[in-house]
């Protein structure tokens, strides 16, 4: 599958989905958020909000969870951006005059080159934004290249780029969930051991998949193949 193609099913997928998965994660986020996520981005942005006037940009936002979360921790202006209308409109519902306005939203198809010309600009005005995060979401980029041009005109000389992402046995596309029953021999007590069977691990190729049970269409992934592979070309090349 093209990268083209790849892009347009996987946003294509998200737009689908937008309201289901922002059920399933609302306005405070799911258990992944507060106990995994969050204190991570605490952990790598909290130097840089704590600074005067922090400027930030976030790339796939979503329902706009980490865009709120950087407006409530110290970020002064935030643009939050989305490659679908979808999500863009589950954030807005959640947007609340309390943050001063402190939140602006835009369309952004992060594998569009020229699409990252307009925040170029306001770059340059602003002399470069403090934080640019992509919370979760780095594997649905059909392509890195267009963001890695980016990065340095969009970045202050010291500002940092952070782009979370699971570890491949929480997501690999070929791995099967086995559950295991047993009773204690002495107390008869039963106990339930969960695993997986990781088969592949890094040459995996994109699939579909379903992130939340129920939701409208399958989902379309990357692979950490594509993303190590990409990024390890770049820093090649660089």
């Amino acid at each position: 599958m093209s990268a083209p193609h790849l892009s347009k099913e996987a946003l294509s997928t998200w737009e689908t989905n937008a309201e289901f998965w922002n059920s399933g994660v609302g306005e405070h986020g799911n258990k992944y958020w507060k106990q995994l996520q969050e204190p991570s981005l605490q952990r790598l942005l909290g130097p840089s909000l704590s600074k005067q006037g922090c400027t930030a940009l976030e790339l796939a936002t979503g329902n706009g969870l980490c865009a709120r979360w950087l407006a409530d921790n110290g970020a002064a202006s935030i643009i939050a951006t989305d490659g679908t209308f979808g999500m863009l409109e589950q954030a807005k519902k959640y947007e609340k005059a309390d943050r001063d306005g402190k939140i602006s939203f835009s369309k952004l198809d992060v594998t569009d080159a020229n699409a990252f010309e307009p925040l170029v600009e306001n770059a340059a005005e602003i002399g470069g934004f403090d934080i640019i995060l992509m919370n979760m979401a780095i594997m649905d980029v059909a392509t890195l290249d267009p963001l890695a041009d980016a990065l340095p005109k969009l970045l202050k000389k010291d500002g940092v780029f952070v782009a979370t992402i699971l570890h491949p046995v929480f997501f690999t596309s070929t791995y099967s969930r086995n559950i295991e029953i047993t009773f204690d021999p002495v107390t008869g007590e039963q106990h339930i051991i969960r695993s997986k069977v990781i088969r592949e691990y890094l040459q995996v190729k994109p699939s579909k998949g379903v992130f939340i049970v129920g939701q409208p269409t399958k989902q379309v992934s990357g692979s950490l193949w594509q993303i190590t592979t990409q990024i390890l070309s770049g820093s090649a090349s660089g």
